[in-house]
């Protein structure tokens, strides 16, 4: 099976090199963390509160997803849009540390590469846990400065100086929780973007391939 795991933190140019790469080489790309996202965005939909944990995870186990690299139906809703908002990246960084809601995505993210013989799947744990043998492990990295500039270009709301404040804290939540953190698994090769074009990252990537 061939695949390629993409991880990272936000901004560091994951969605765009990941998805130019499965340009590249013909596989079919997945970005996991837009999972979750539709997990959140569920959540607000029934409006469930953060604490209410075991209702989380139902939603989670029955979600009726369909994430495509241009859209996202959740529960038979159109979410491409929402899931990006405010409203969801606010909640998703609770959503995704919930151990049952991690256990659910991490099936399907293994089911969806099964039945594809591979990918290019980026997020926060590919390389670490969902695909710990994939042919390739890059971990995507950038300057703090640079993954501001990126994310508060990409949200288009917000100045970089709070959009830099939100990644910060989602950084913590992120490589301190007790589920699947976000790391840099030990033979994966770290690649950083901050001074390189999406073209060049890529290129450099397609000639770590094996």
């Amino acid at each position: 099976m061939r695949v390629i795991a993409i991880d990272g933190p936000a901004g560091s140019g994951k969605s765009t090199v990941a998805k130019a790469l499965a340009a590249r080489l013909n596989l079919d790309y997945l970005d996991t963390g837009a999972m979750y996202r539709a997990v959140a965005f569920a959540v607000i939909q029934k409006q469930i509160k953060p604490s209410q944990i075991e209702e989380i995870t139902e939603i989670a186990k029955s979600l009726d997803l369909e994430l495509t690299e241009e859209s996202c139906v959740v529960n038979g809703v159109d979410a491409t849009t929402e899931i990006r908002g405010p409203e969801v990246t606010s909640l998703v960084s609770q959503v995704a540390t919930m151990p049952e809601v991690r256990i659910e995505m991490v099936k399907r993210q293994r089911v969806w590469a099964e039945t594809r013989n591979g990918g290019v799947m980026e997020g926060r744990d590919i390389g670490s846990v969902v695909f710990p043998d994939a042919m390739l492990k890059i971990y995507l990295t950038a300057s703090e400065e640079v993954r501001a500039a990126r994310r508060a270009a990409e949200v288009k709301e917000g100045d970089v100086a709070t959009v830099a404040a939100d990644i910060e804290r989602r950084d913590a939540v992120d490589t301190q929780r007790a589920a699947s953190p976000l790391v840099e698994a030990e033979d994966a090769i770290v690649v950083d973007t901050s001074e390189m074009t999406i073209e060049q990252a890529v290129e450099y990537v397609v000639g770590l391939m094996p």
